[in-house]
């Protein structure tokens, strides 16, 4: 079941920041905002040489992975038409990675999405969707 919560945050840059800027403005936001929520954050952008994962959070006793996307508006698609199947199937696998490397074995894992949207003028829009997969 997948359960979406949306909610309006702090403003960010006001002047078009670079892609890599953007990013990791969106990773923050996303970052307080689960936090807010009651989430543990165990990691930010853990790498190993199959890939990136966003966010590692515990929300109790569940591993959330959480792919963050973020957009300065609406141009470029919105950040949900990023996230492909291909995509959920890799950070599966990351997570399962990411368990070895730090001798977790969670019970139950959670893939979700933070979409944030950083319009021109004005507080970032925050768009949690919980269980992707």
């Amino acid at each position: 079941m997948t359960e979406t919560t949306s909610r309006t945050t702090e403003s960010g840059p006001s002047s078009g920041p670079a892609r890599q800027a953007l990013g990791a403005y969106g990773e923050r936001v996303a970052a307080a905002y689960l936090t807010a929520c009651g989430m543990v954050l165990a990691e930010r952008n853990w790498r190993c040489p199959d890939g990136e994962l966003d966010l590692v959070l515990w929300d109790g006793e569940v591993l959330v992975v959480c792919e963050v996307k973020t957009r300065a508006g609406e141009t470029g698609g919105t950040p949900h038409e990023a996230v492909t199947p291909e995509k959920l199937q890799r950070i599966q696998r990351l997570a399962e990675q990411w368990q070895l490397a730090h001798g977790v074995r969670a019970e139950d894992l959670r893939v979700d999405l933070v979409a944030v949207v950083h319009p021109p003028r004005g507080a970032a829009e925050v768009e949690h969707v919980r269980g992707l997969v």
